[in-house]
């Protein structure tokens, strides 16, 4: 992507930026310009944070020297903004999978979070506007709205990194028949269903309520056998990100 005059934002951005004005390894201003928030990380996160986030920025500026060449891989913007993208997407949600952070736009955004009524997501998306607008002014527009389309392939990219493929759904259902309903699903997938609550017609709140994790291929067959049983039976259908199953066995 530096070759290419591309950027996906945050500090890394604002170094690319910096690098190409002063002619510097961008790997130098990777490591300075993030020195104030590794202390406003060390501040307000605690030691083990700081001592963390100091490991990644320094290797991952290293590294950046290390491998930096003036060619890259292809020189058509579109293709380095969406292969750098999924490249930088792959590797920064490896990095926030296991807890970790190379940037410090991201402790910014954590602390803009706490004290205002902006999300992490919206304030990361805040900062990068900003600083895609100011490398409109010194690579071009077109490299700009590259450098948007690269920010964007690596968003989705670390989506998928930290939330995973898992195509599993979690449904959830609540119905004057709850037993009934799991036993069709159970029928329907070959796995047991989580009783949440037990119909019972003296109370407060009659109906009972199961949960099942089901895979998208089981989703219209599931609820066409929920129907049945039971038309008017409530059905709440989302994605499950992440299973962790238990691989010890019951008796």
């Amino acid at each position: 992507m530096i070759p290419n005059n591309l950027l996906d934002g945050g500090i890394t951005g604002i170094a690319i930026i910096t690098a190409h004005l002063s002619s510097l390894p961008v790997g130098v201003f990777l490591i300075l310009l993030n020195i104030p928030f590794v202390w406003l990380g060390y501040r307000k996160f605690g030691k083990e944070f700081a001592a963390l986030s100091t490991l990644g920025i320094i290797s991952f500026a290293l590294l950046t020297v290390l491998f930096h060449t003036e060619v890259g891989f292809t020189g058509q913007p579109i293709l380095a903004a969406v292969f750098g993208g999924v490249l930088v997407g792959v590797g920064v949600g490896l990095v926030i999978r296991y807890g970790g952070t190379l940037d410090g736009a991201d402790t910014v955004a954590i602390l803009i979070d706490r004290v205002t009524i902006f999300s992490v997501g919206e304030a990361i998306m805040i900062i990068n506007l900003f600083i895609m607008i100011l490398a409109g002014f010194v690579f071009g527009w077109d490299h700009a709205m590259y450098s948007l389309i690269a920010y964007f392939v690596a968003h989705n990219a670390i989506d998928v990194m930290v939330e995973g493929l898992n195509d599993d759904r979690t449904v959830w259902i609540v119905s004057m028949h709850v037993r009934e309903v799991g036993s069709v699903i159970t029928e329907v997938t070959g796995e047991p269903v989580t009783y949440i609550k037990d119909v019972d017609k003296n109370a407060r709140e009659p109906h009972g309520t199961l949960m099942s994790v089901i895979t998208r291929f089981e989703e219209q067959k599931v609820k066409s056998a929920v129907r049945e049983v039971d038309p008017s039976a409530f059905i709440v259908i989302s994605n499950a990100h992440e299973i962790i199953r238990s691989n010890a066995t019951t008796q």
